[in-house]
């Protein structure tokens, strides 16, 4: 199938909607540990204001989920992702770390 510029593409807009089913998995993935991090750092609570252990956890699952938003934030940036993918999977790890970042600074 020809297009107005006379090459042929194999991206078809009807083969889309499968694609973006089939690179947004592991994309889901990789967020859901990131997701239960962040569940885990909004619930958490220093039991005494003294307790340093739950603020030193609480520092390093936050590393975590910001490394682990950073590694989502880089394979969706592979060029089939850029292609195939909508814009708004850029936010999803945007919004992660920040969640991270805050939930993790605030205890």
């Amino acid at each position: 199938m020809t297009y107005g510029s006379g090459r042929e593409s194999i991206d078809l807009p009807e083969d889309r909607g499968c694609l973006q089913w089939v690179l947004g998995v592991p994309l889901a993935l990789i967020y859901l540990p990131a997701v239960y991090i962040c569940v885990l750092l909004l619930v958490a609570d220093p039991i005494a204001p003294g307790d340093q252990r739950t603020r030193d956890d609480a520092h390093a699952m936050g590393a975590v989920a910001l490394c682990i938003s950073f590694a989502g934030l880089l394979l969706s940036l592979l060029p089939v992702y850029r292609r195939t993918m909508n814009r708004w999977w850029y936010a999803v790890p945007l919004v992660l770390a920040t969640l991270a970042y805050f939930a993790a600074t605030a205890l």
